[in-house]
């Protein structure tokens, strides 16, 4: 049996990362670790092939090559794997498809022969066990949540190392909050499962020894959610594994009560993670009550950010408009947040209900549903009928994100950032294409760019009074580039509107 393993085209989002992937010529950001995950459990006779379509083309040899297509999606992919999908159907193929998308939007595919949904550990080998017999079901599906100490490690060899920016890893999956926006629980669970150390270890291993010599993303969604294993097993034996092996960085997604733990920081700190993503939401309390975001109530949030960032971790942040309970004020109140936070990577969007959520039903049950979500997070789209007058709430949100993103402000956060941060642990060495990526960066931003001023004003100022943190100004540089860039071909120049 020959499977192709598609891996659909993201489209221009903030997260995609295209604008500032130029700079050091890779065209994605991160590998699709699902489907080499899934590509691992596959019978070992099989031969394999992995296409990525936001590295390459999906070509007429690859579909003639195939007996089967395996596709795997999120939401912000719909558009790509449609496409996908029906020119598979056209070569006579079947398709067998999984992943967040199909698990939530199965019904949404006509064209798909069989749906293996939810996590793959209990769901692929029925498929296949039928399959082999001749006898395979439309979907497969599990309420349940399976052990991953048996989840291989997935199977590397199939990526083409070179196109990548970061390598994804996957430690747990489930977290312990329950907020009411999020999917995340109902897809994997409120208790958070991981995987051993060495588990780990194996996958970075797999990964080394194939040449990758860059940064690490975690991909869990909370990677806090067991401090205990975190904390006794995993980050010692990630302190261990790094030793000799200068310049490999790790980042990850946490909750903000790592900001109440001063040994985890420290133990994240000295493991190499120099990035968190955090759900911040809002500074409005009333809309974190009304959402059940319990780990962010009755905090100084602004402090807690500041605190993080004193102990040599980067904050990256989430912020929601359009609770309920916001008001038109909620728009200052936000950019006075993020301009005082120091999070320079800050992503702003519309409040979306996903499908599999407690807000998609209460939407639902109050007639205020409008379709499904985009999956993009700053596209300023809704899925829902807000409580604050649509056109308000949407000029209110575009004039949030070109004040945050605009040249001035965005190079303001970056200094806040660069003066309130600890010094990394680890210090990533300028190789030849970090020094192309500087140049380029002097070329399109400091030559080119018409708001230059602002780059040459951080350039010199980095360099003179933050030297070990001049490579870190000059890439928060090129990712406000990128950011920009999102900012008029997404936001502005298509205009804001309701999901349809």
């Amino acid at each position: 049996m020959k499977v192709l393993l598609i891996y659909p085209e993201f489209p221009d989002t903030f997260w995609g990362f295209k604008h500032a992937l130029k700079f050091i010529h890779k065209q994605a950001a991160l590998p699709p670790l699902g489907l080499l995950t899934v590509a691992a459990m596959l019978p070992s006779s099989w031969e394999k092939r992995l296409v990525d379509l936001n590295v390459r083309k999906l070509t007429d040899q690859d579909l003639d090559w195939a007996d089967i297509a395996l596709v795997s999606a999120m939401v912000v992919q719909r558009k790509s794997t449609h496409q996908v999908i029906a020119r598979c159907k056209a070569y006579g193929l079947m398709v067998v498809a999984g992943g967040p998308l199909f698990t939530a939007e199965h019904d949404q595919f006509d064209m798909v022969d069989h749906f293996v949904l939810n996590e793959a550990e209990l769901t692929l080998p029925s498929f296949l066990r039928d399959l082999e017999q001749g006898s395979a079901r439309r979907i497969y599906s599990s309420v349940e949540f399976p052990d991953i100490h048996q989840t291989p490690a997935p199977l590397w060899e199939l990526l083409d190392l070179k196109h990548y920016a970061t390598m994804a890893i996957q430690y747990s999956r489930g977290c312990p909050f329950d907020c009411e926006f999020c999917n995340i629980t109902a897809l994997l669970g409120h208790r958070p499962r991981v995987k051993t150390a060495e588990q780990i270890i194996r996958e970075l291993d797999g990964l080394y020894h194939l040449g990758w010599r860059g940064s690490f993303f975690f991909v869990d969604d909370n990677l806090i959610g067991n401090k205990k294993h975190l904390k006794q097993e995993l980050l010692p034996a990630l302190i261990e594994w790094r030793r000799g092996k200068g310049g490999l960085t790790f980042s990850t997604e946490v909750s903000v009560n790592l900001a109440d733990d001063d040994e985890l920081m420290k133990l994240l700190y000295e493991a190499g993670f120099d990035t968190v993503f955090i759900g911040v939401e809002t500074p409005n309390e009333d809309s974190l009550t009304e959402c059940n975001k319990k780990q962010n109530q009755h905090r100084d949030l602004l402090r807690d950010i500041k605190h993080i960032q004193h102990n040599g971790i980067q904050v990256q942040g989430g912020f929601i408009i359009g609770f309920d309970s916001d008001t038109p004020s909620i728009f200052q109140r936000q950019i006075e947040f993020i301009q005082k936070s120091g999070i320079v990577t800050a992503m702003v969007g519309l409040l979306q209900a996903p499908i599999g959520t407690r807000l998609y039903e209460r939407m639902k049950l109050e007639g205020r549903l409008r379709g499904i979500m985009s999956g993009d997070n700053v596209d300023g789209t809704t899925n829902i009928i807000p409580r604050m007058n649509m056109e308000v709430l949407s000029n209110g949100y575009k004039t949030v994100i070109n004040t945050l993103y605009s040249s001035k402000n965005y190079y303001a956060r970056v200094k806040t950032f660069l003066k309130e941060f600890k010094t990394p642990k680890i210090n990533v060495p300028i190789d030849f294409e970090r020094f192309l990526a500087l140049l380029r960066s002097i070329v399109h931003l400091g030559i080119l760019n018409k708001e230059r001023i602002y780059y040459w004003k951080l350039f010199f100022w980095a360099l003179l009074r933050k030297p070990k943190l001049f490579p870190l100004a000059i890439t928060l540089a090129i990712y406000g580039y990128h950011f920009r860039q999102i900012c008029n071909l997404r936001i502005n120049e298509s205009g804001l509107a309701q999901s349809a």
